[in-house]
């Protein structure tokens, strides 16, 4: 199964860096960063009455369940889902093997906007993966056999 790379510090550092510019570019309710199984990873924006972590786990498994619809009809895969709302609506995108990237923004800021930007977001998301499971190669861990109640456990300083 796959896992995610111990993150470190400067990978968090990052990673919110990344998500900020993708919300300001485009002025994006908040961004979210998680794992395949739905577990909140970072998160940039405004969360108001959102419950980020609940919708990071509910986007992770209609992303999933897309992927299962893609190999009915016989594709490889489809990358990415959006659902579009009178008010809001979320943009979901692979990022790499194990992660996502979920968009929460305004239904009258437009799709087109948000798949040009994401683009890059996911590029730079991917890349500081990447470098992180090449600094301890097969350290990664897989966050559903983990206890998620005490988060602190799973990132170190430098």
């Amino acid at each position: 199964m796959a896992t995610l790379p111990q993150l470190i510090e400067d990978d968090m550092l990052r990673v919110d860096t990344v998500l900020a510019e993708f919300v300001v570019q485009t002025d994006a309710i908040a961004a979210l960063l998680i794992d395949k199984g739905g577990f909140l990873i970072a998160n940039h924006g405004e969360a108001g009455a959102l419950d980020f972590t609940t919708i990071a786990a509910l986007a992770s498994g209609a992303f999933m369940a897309n992927q299962t619809i893609a190999a009915l009809v016989n594709e490889k895969d489809f990358n990415s889902t959006y659902q579009q709302g009178e008010t809001f609506s979320l943009f979901v995108i692979n990022v790499d093997e194990n992660c996502l990237l979920v968009v929460i923004f305004k239904s009258q800021t437009g799709i087109g906007v948000v798949k040009y930007y994401a683009g890059n977001a996911t590029i730079g998301l991917a890349r500081q993966l990447a470098l992180a499971a090449e600094r301890a190669p097969g350290s990664g861990f897989d966050l559903s056999e983990l206890n998620v109640a005490n988060p602190q456990e799973f990132f170190r300083k430098k």
